[in-house]
């Protein structure tokens, strides 16, 4: 009798301690959708839409909301939006794919493919690889010269223009976050490819992942009958309609692209190493191993609390959250927002899209890594 109270006891810690440490399974999602539910209605989100995965299958997806308040069109599966920074991952996933295809070295200068491109010193510009582009290692300041681009100015005449731009330190040396500058990549592209840089992502990485929603460019967004308007508040509080602007679009590499919830939903799988015949573990290693220190970073995502270490990958951010590798990217334009994450070691993630500027939007992240990690 004494023996098995014994055992009685050991079970109960046993268990006890299981439940401690065991991320959420799939048949907890129950209490992750009532999050998404209390975020949308708390915050009065126009549109959302999430998806998460785990161990290679689409664990759920959930909309929510309007894509268009003057027509009360609802959110569906189908729903596109513009996902913005989100698009460099495709960059980078080509420019991965080219390289171990032998068809491009990302050691290369990109001043090769990019000839209008200056800095003060041009010996400095001429060191600046393609892996320095992809991962923001110009030496430029964050987000140089985005206010030439949102003006309407050409970009290769922008990457002239950052001669008169007085670096932040040495070529390769520092992050600091571009958009003109990352989309030097789709120059590079284009070349080896011999085709347009939306062409080849198209061939690449959207048809044989099935993401037959996705799109580049203005004109296509426009031309679905269900895609989300976006929109950002009013001092009054109240939702205002925002148009759909070009500039971002004239650097497709860095905020090109368009995608509903079940493409991104690929796009995660693929990321998670679900796809191998199209992306290869040695793609994803390269894609997804840090090439920078990103201190700022920790900064500026202070909201997630769990976060030791940042760094920048090729086209990805890669944080360690609580000890472990996350690998995420966000993105905003114009009212739109979107953010993926995922924990490669548990073989899963998260996509959200909204069509929303608004902070609770970004504190649905963390929630989910909280979850996942039995935090």
């Amino acid at each position: 009798m004494y023996k098995f109270k014994i055992y009685i006891h050991q079970l109960v810690i046993l268990i006890f301690a299981t439940l401690i440490v065991e991320p959420i399974a799939a048949s907890d999602d129950e209490h992750f959708r009532k999050i998404l539910s209390k975020v949308v209605n708390d915050a009065n989100i126009v549109g959302l839409a999430a998806a998460v995965v785990r161990n290679g299958e689409v664990s759920f997806i959930k909309t929510y909301g309007s894509r268009d308040t003057a027509s009360s069109g609802k959110v569906d599966q189908q729903t596109t939006f513009r996902i913005a920074s989100l698009s460099k991952a495709f960059a980078a996933t080509v420019a991965v794919q080219l390289e171990l295809e032998d068809k491009l070295s990302l050691e290369a200068s990109a001043v090769s493919f990019n000839r209008s491109f200056r800095l003060k010193d041009q010996a400095q510009a001429e060191s600046v690889t393609l892996t320095d582009v992809l991962s923001h290692r110009l030496s430029l300041p964050p987000y140089a010269y985005d206010n030439l681009l949102e003006a309407g100015k050409v970009p290769s005449n922008i990457l002239s223009e950052m001669r008169k731009v007085t670096p932040i330190c040495k070529v390769g040396r520092c992050y600091a976050y571009q958009n003109v500058g990352f989309n030097m990549i789709a120059p590079a592209i284009e070349t080896v490819e011999e085709r347009s840089y939306a062409t080849s992502v198209e061939k690449r990485l959207f048809e044989p992942l099935g993401m037959t929603g996705a799109s580049f460019g203005k004109d296509a967004l426009l031309s679905t009958d269900n895609w989300a308007s976006s929109y950002t508040r009013t001092r009054n509080g109240k939702w205002r309609l925002v148009s759909v602007k070009q500039p971002y679009y004239d650097v497709p590499a860095a905020g090109g692209v368009n995608a509903n919830i079940v493409d991104m939903s690929h796009w995660l799988l693929a990321q998670l190493g679900n796809a191998p015949n199209v992306l290869s573990k040695q793609a994803l290693r390269r894609l997804q191993a840090p090439q920078v220190s990103t201190p700022r970073e920790s900064r500026r995502v202070g909201y997630m609390s769990h976060i030791t270490e940042t760094h920048y990958g090729l086209g990805w951010r890669i944080y360690q959250y609580k000890g472990a590798k996350v690998v995420t990217h966000s993105g905003s334009v114009e009212g739109y927002g979107a953010q993926i994450a995922f924990i490669p070691e548990m073989d899963a993630g998260i996509v959200l899209l909204t069509n929303s500027k608004t902070r609770e939007f970004w504190r649905i992240l963390p929630k989910f890594l909280d979850l996942e990690l039995g935090l």
